[in-house]
């Protein structure tokens, strides 16, 4: 697990110096080494975080024994071994970086789709004189790139892009709406203007000679096939062979490994899995909070002393928290509304000597554990309530938001109000965080019809069908959600502290298979029936049947209380400026402190954060 840097330009100056920065600035994703390389078009950059084969002999970048290519490589592909053996090559090394090389040197692209693992590439080929750059199918390792005035400039971080000198510092109106509404920007896009995320499952080429792009999916959620399904007992099964595989593959490391246990279903199953496989006591690491309300400490416990793990509990008061919450915002890349949990027990379990650790995030979209799932399904079934006239639908949804005010009665009410029922439009608003009617009230300018990040899915593979509605919905929160929240914040929170995150959820083969079963198969008329199902000797019905608390600090609470005067400050800062209209940030953030029911943390923390991200960058207004 490493970070890479790389600038292609035939006019920039001093392309050494301006690596260097880039390297430095990603100096805590890979402590153990860095390296260079550098000619008249090019430079490379890498740091890097020795997981496989911790000699010398993986240092990057890393050219190809025939000296045609040279890469830089973040992740790690864990059926290198298999691999391994596929190609005549004369490896120098253990690593599974040599493996990738090697077959690139043989295929060239055409290789992608043999890796399984989690992944950013960049390969210069001196021959062809053409960079391309390739992410994992899932998303799980960063990769942002630059293109403007002749320069292309790409890296693990947008920090790092920005210390090259060649990327501008200029926030995006049109990402900006799409932060407020999802409390993140959707892939390709990100919160600056002229700087782009490489889609998941991607391969970008790029001819500096004649400034010439393109772009290509080597995989897609899209266009999955129907599984093969026998009995239902054939397919727990399945399910469980493959779930075991995914969890097996992802321990293969040089170093001491554990996992994040919250005490959930998703956390669980992968710490019990990962006891049958391990030699040694799993190290397994949970947060507790000083509320008890908040805390999962007993669940954790619970499966730490079925499965005999070497158990750790990182208490953590509103004090502590406190204390360590300007680091963990700086470490924050992008901007989100999510992630000072991740850095805190990634923290924890670094501390305790841990270089790799695996995590149950994931589970939730491809098994339907959240209430999103279900709450499609039953809109599906009353869809023909659209059919009445629109008047009537918008009355009582204003009688339901008088009758009991909050957000759930005014996202119904917001559905009521639309012309029909609509998949996109209804998935969209379930996730929206400010309604555009509050996202309008505090911005300077308009606010352009909603894009729907979720269109996509009207093209081929996902036509809406009372059989694949709940895969549908899976699709939508892996390629949104998932990928854009949760994975990007795993990954940056994780290597603030030079940890790799390993999610044996986000394995493909085990995606394929589950979203391309039928509605009927999965529907969690139960939590995640299916994987519970599944797993009965791994899931003890303690765990599963609790209430689903998720890896949450209590946000409420503090921001009213102990952490008031922090996000005060950033309220009033952000309300400064001139993208927000005078004082309309602070009559929202007054409306939480009264307990205006409209108004919770999860629509006020986005807007700390964000203050907080625009004065670490130095953003230029």
């Amino acid at each position: 697990m490493c970070g890479i840097n790389g600038i292609v330009s035939y006019t920039a100056t001093e392309k050494e110096a301006r690596i260097n920065r880039m390297n430095q600035r990603l100096s805590h994703r890979g402590p153990d080494d860095k390296g260079s390389w550098v000619d008249e078009t090019l430079a490379l950059g890498h740091q890097r975080l020795s997981i496989i084969d911790l000699s010398e002999a993986g240092h990057q970048p890393m050219i190809s024994a025939c000296g045609r290519y040279v890469m830089v490589y973040n992740g790690e592909v864990y059926n290198f071994q298999e691999l391994r053996k596929q190609f005549a090559y004369p490896y120098r090394s253990q690593t599974d970086s040599e493996v990738l090389l090697a077959a690139w040197a043989q295929l060239g692209k055409a290789a992608v789709p043999l890796f399984e693992g989690m992944f950013a590439v960049a390969v210069w080929d001196k021959q062809e004189r053409k960079l391309t750059l390739v992410r994992d199918r899932m998303g799980v390792k960063p990769l942002y790139y630059s293109h403007q005035n002749g320069h292309l400039v790409f890296s693990s971080e947008i920090r790092a892009l920005l210390a090259s000198g060649l990327a501008e510092k200029k926030l995006s109106a049109t990402a900006l709406v799409d932060y407020l509404r999802y409390q993140t920007v959707q892939t390709p896009a990100t919160i600056l203007d002229k700087v782009q995320m490489l889609s998941p499952a991607s391969i970008l080429e790029y001819w500096p000679d004649r400034q010439e792009l393109k772009q290509e999916k080597y995989w897609t959620l899209r266009k999955l096939k129907p599984a093969p399904t026998g009995s239902y007992e054939e397919v727990k099964q399945e399910v469980r062979r493959l779930f075991f595989k995914a969890v097996e593959k992802r321990l293969v490391a040089d170093v001491p490994f554990g996992a994040f246990l919250s005490g959930g279903i998703d956390s669980s199953a992968v710490v019990g899995a990962m006891s049958r496989f391990s030699d040694h006591k799993v190290k397994t690491f949970t947060i507790t909070f000083a509320e008890d309300d908040y805390s999962e400490a007993p669940y954790a416990r619970h499966i730490a002393e079925m499965n005999n793990t070497d158990h750790h509990e990182i208490r953590l008061s509103p004090e502590h928290f406190l204390e360590h919450l300007p680091s963990a915002l700086s470490a924050m890349d992008h901007p989100s509304g999510d992630g000072p949990n991740t850095w805190m027990v990634s923290k924890a379990t670094k501390e305790a000597g841990i270089d790799m650790a695996l995590s149950g995030l994931g589970g939730d979209e491809v098994f339907c554990g959240y209430a999103i799932f279900p709450r499609m399904v039953q809109l599906q079934k009353i869809k023909a309530l659209w059919g009445l006239p629109g008047g009537i639908r918008k009355l009582t949804g204003k009688a339901l938001q008088a009758v009991k005010p909050g957000v759930a009665s005014n996202k119904i009410a917001s559905l009521l109000a639309m012309q029909k029922y609509d998949f996109n439009s209804f998935y969209a608003q379930s996730r929206q965080v400010l309604s555009d009617d509050q996202i309008e009230s505090i911005l300077n300018f308009s606010v352009e019809e909603n894009h729907l990040p979720v269109d996509w899915l009207d093209k081929e593979g996902w036509e809406l069908s009372n059989d694949n509605l709940l895969s549908r919905v899976s699709a939508a929160e892996m390629e949104t959600y998932m990928q854009n929240v949760l994975l990007r914040d795993s990954d940056q929170m994780s290597m603030a502290h030079a940890l790799e995150l390993r999610v044996p959820f986000m394995d493909h083969i085990l995606i394929e298979f589950v979203l391309g079963l039928p509605d009927q198969i999965k529907y969690p008329s139960t939590p995640k029936k299916l994987l519970v199902d599944s797993l009965p000797d791994l899931l003890p019905d303690y765990i599963v049947n609790r209430p689903k608390m998720g890896f949450v600090f209590p946000w409420e609470h503090w921001l009213r209380n102990e952490l008031f005067g922090y996000a005060d400050e950033r309220i009033r800062s952000l309300s400064k400026r001139p993208y927000f209209k005078d004082n309309s940030v602070i009559e929202l953030w007054d409306g939480f402190q009264k307990g205006n029911p409209s108004i919770t943390f999860s629509r006020i923390w986005p807007l700390v954060v964000l203050e907080e991200w625009m004065s670490t960058i130095a953003l230029v207004d």
